[in-house]
């Protein structure tokens, strides 16, 4: 059966020189982007500080107007910040001084949410006398619903989760999460990275206080492009204390004494955006919504189904749901010497990545081949059994 999502190939340049299994890491770059990136240089070069006032203030608002669209958000909810921790900070930041939290001194969570996030989490709990309630994982690859469901109470403020578990890629039921929180009066800041741009995400059908995510995986924006949702009403009620001057009402005033806060999406930023990664953010999510989020995810869901296929046949450790409705666009398989068998992959020019306890991640995007999927399974065997993954012992890199 011809595969029309194929036709996105082309666009992709790194796809002519590699076996690319790696977006749920870093997307490939669109060829346009290096269009894009002269734009900017030609722009800062012939404008310099006029651009300000030409293209570059209202960027992080129009570089998220693909995404807006992806996440069906309405207009003025969504802006450009610079990555999770640092939105997650400002969302932290409007809790501090306790009106919002209404005398709540919970925060609940996964404890398989991001590293980055859980180090927030843990210094702004301990920093205010509150208490960070994780819920385990009892198999390493998912969260049970119902423990979270049952974690969150009538002394919960917030819930800071993950949609799709970075790590095993098992899609957590937001909406029961979110029923839950919203029925005892918490609000949800729902993590999206590892979901916008694989699997559908509505943020009105799911009903979500907050919403972040990124450009750099799945939506092919490179890196230093991270979104934020806000629901209109609950808007004007944030008053984050970590904010900065883009965030005011007149910021060209430079008034040195209390800030006051825009009403529109501007109002959760702080410092000066990184304008060089909104110029790159934009070409990615655009190609997402001319291929289809939903065409994407029955690919998904197609290609990640033989990568499990062929690592059942191998008798290989898989640490990804095997369930369709539950799996991400990630399969992490752990075969012997995985680590080893990650390196010499990538030395073949199949890039994949490891990370420790978990294996190999594996991730076809909408314009990987079904043949480059089956290669990839097929290298690992022939690693293993030509111990060519011997000649990677003993080397581990800082970066995996």
């Amino acid at each position: 059966m011809a595969d029309s999502l194929e036709r996105f190939r082309d666009r992709f340049p790194i796809l002519s020189r590699t076996t690319y299994l790696v977006s749920h890491s870093l997307g490939a770059m669109p060829v346009t982007v290096r269009q894009r990136m002269m734009e900017y240089a030609t722009t800062w070069e012939t404008k310099g500080v006029t651009a300000w006032a030409d293209e570059w203030w209202d960027l992080p608002m129009r570089a998220a107007e693909g995404i807006s669209r992806l996440i069906n958000a309405p207009e003025g909810t969504v802006a450009m910040h610079s990555n999770i921790t640092t939105m997650e900070s400002a969302v932290l930041s409007c809790f501090d001084d306790g009106e919002l939290r209404r005398g709540r001194n919970v925060i609940v969570s996964e404890e398989r949410n991001f590293p980055s996030v859980l180090y927030l989490l843990r210094a702004w709990t301990r920093s205010h006398g509150a208490e960070l309630r994780l819920v385990p994982s009892d198999d390493n690859i998912t969260v049970d619903t119902q423990r979270m469901v049952d974690a969150i109470d009538e002394d919960t403020f917030l819930v800071p989760m993950s949609h799709v578990l970075f790590r095993s890629a098992y899609v957590q039921d937001a909406k029961a999460i979110i029923e839950k929180a919203h029925a005892v009066g918490a609000l949800v800041v729902l993590d999206a990275y590892q979901s916008v741009g694989i699997l559908p995400v509505d943020v009105r059908n799911l009903e979500v206080d907050i919403l972040l995510g990124g450009v750099l995986k799945w939506l092919c924006g490179g890196p230093g492009g991270a979104f934020m949702y806000v629901r209109r009403d609950l808007l004007q009620r944030l008053t984050p204390g970590f904010t900065g001057w883009v965030a005011h009402k007149r910021p060209f005033a430079f008034d040195p004494g209390e800030i006051e806060l825009r009403e529109d999406a501007f109002r959760m930023m702080n410092g000066t955006p990184s304008i060089p990664a909104l110029y790159a953010a934009t070409e990615g999510p655009n190609i997402i919504l001319e291929a289809g989020v939903g065409n994407i995810r029955a690919k998904s869901l197609r290609q990640t189904a033989l990568l499990i296929e062929a690592a059942n046949r191998e008798g290989w450790n898989v640490h990804s749901p095997v369930r369709d409705a539950d799996r991400g666009g990630t399969v992490t398989i752990d075969p012997p010497h995985a680590y080893e068998v990650s390196r010499a992959m990538i030395a073949q020019g199949i890039l994949v990545d490891y990370r420790e306890g978990a294996g190999i991640r594996i991730a076809p995007h909408f314009y990987n081949t079904d043949m480059e999927v089956r290669a990839a399974a097929d290298a690992v065997r022939t690693i293993l059994e030509t111990r060519t993954w011997e000649k990677f012992q003993g080397e581990r890199g800082f970066v995996t």
